[in-house]
């Protein structure tokens, strides 16, 4: 097969959960298939990296303008993708965010008759409301537009896939995934502790509650440590509430780790693993917990694909969004033993298994068109 995958920004330069899933499946697929990316030019010189020929079609710009994604920088790649987006391919997959260069990829897909992919790793529905206040109707509008688009629906989780099939969509769901056997060659950090949580520092992600949360715990752990990684616009604020509950020699922030294996060490060297975030496309991060042995508690909200990930009592626990809840939640999380049925789980998600079902419905869905 040839494919194209289409999105405007690309790992290693840009490392988001989208930019991470094109490239482990790409790399992967380049060892049978020709596989191409077409995005903004964020590389310097080489038009190829591990079997993924790179297509820029435009130069690089700012993703986001005051804390929130560019509509200029979604029209200017829309744009520029209409006419970039060049070749006979038998797959086109659009990344579904930032929806403008959907419309451009159907026009493509149409003009060469290819399959399109239209690949959702969220669906807002109301939250452009929450989001943009009234102004998030128009990202409401075309957000529904996208979804009535022809091509074959694919949803990163199945809270993406419950959303989507609530207005008539039908989707198939092929999960994000791990190096499951990478994670297991790298050693633990020295610094132990009880609670570690990774992410960006915003509001979604509720880190004041897990704070809250370990001012409960520590009345039956005194010595109890909490690792935070992770940098964004809540920090200070963060800082000071730990501060504010006397929490400074339990709660350690590291900031944001530039190597990813060092996150992996710290999670390795600790019991369990909070996820507070009341919104998650997926939670590649749950699995990685869960790959390093650790137990995740999360949160129970429609928006939190996570909780899918966990089975509860058996690698986590999932939870309302309290100080009291996550509270119980941990500390029965660290009185039970989870680690095997963590390891098995997350084994299940690794990209060489992932890869295989993308292929699979690939084929599967070419078949069919011809």
């Amino acid at each position: 097969m040839k494919i194209a995958f289409v999105y405007d920004a690309a790992y290693p330069w840009v490392k988001g959960g989208v930019e991470r899933r094109i490239f482990e499946l790409g790399r992967r697929l380049s060892s049978k298939h020709e596989v191409h990316l077409f995005s903004l030019k964020w590389w310097e010189n080489d038009d190829k990296i591990d079997g993924i020929f790179l297509h820029g079609v435009g130069e690089k710009v700012p993703l986001y303008s005051g804390g929130k994604r560019s509509l200029n920088e979604a029209l200017y790649f829309s744009f520029k993708l209409l006419l970039g987006l060049k070749g006979k391919f038998d797959v086109i997959d659009s990344q579904v965010f930032p929806y403008l260069s959907c419309f451009s990829s159907e026009i493509c897909s149409l003009s060469t008759k290819s399959l399109l992919v239209l690949t959702w790793h969220e669906f807002w529905n109301m939250y452009w409301f929450e989001y943009l206040g009234m102004m998030g109707l128009v990202g409401w509008v075309i957000e529904r537009t996208v979804a009535k688009l022809p091509g074959k629906h694919v949803a990163v989780s199945q809270a993406t896939k419950r959303s989507l099939e609530e207005i008539g969509v039908r989707a198939h769901v092929i999960p994000n995934g791990i190096d499951f056997e990478r994670i297991q060659k790298i050693k633990a950090s020295g610094e132990s502790s009880d609670i570690i949580f990774a992410g960006r520092l915003i509001k979604e992600k509720n880190v004041d509650i897990l704070i809250r949360s370990v001012k409960l715990l520590k009345e039956e752990i005194p010595d109890i440590r909490c690792i935070i990684i992770g940098d964004g616009p809540e920090k200070e604020g963060l800082k000071r509430l730990t501060i504010g509950l006397g929490l400074e020699s339990n709660i350690i922030f590291k900031g944001f780790l530039e190597d990813h294996d060092e996150v992996i060490s710290y999670m390795k060297a600790s019991k369990v693993f909070v996820l507070p975030s009341t919104r998650e496309g997926f939670g590649i991060v749950a699995l990685e917990a869960n790959a390093c042995g650790l137990p995740v508690v999360t949160i129970r909200h429609r928006m939190n694909a996570a909780r899918d990930l966990v089975k509860e009592g058996i690698n986590g626990f999932v939870c309302s969004l309290s100080p009291e809840s996550i509270s119980k939640a941990v500390m029965e999380a660290i009185n039970r033993e989870m680690r095997r049925e963590c390891l098995s789980i997350a084994s299940d998600y690794d990209w060489d298994k992932i890869v295989k079902l993308y292929e699979k419905f690939l084929q599967e869905n070419l078949a069919r068109q011809y």
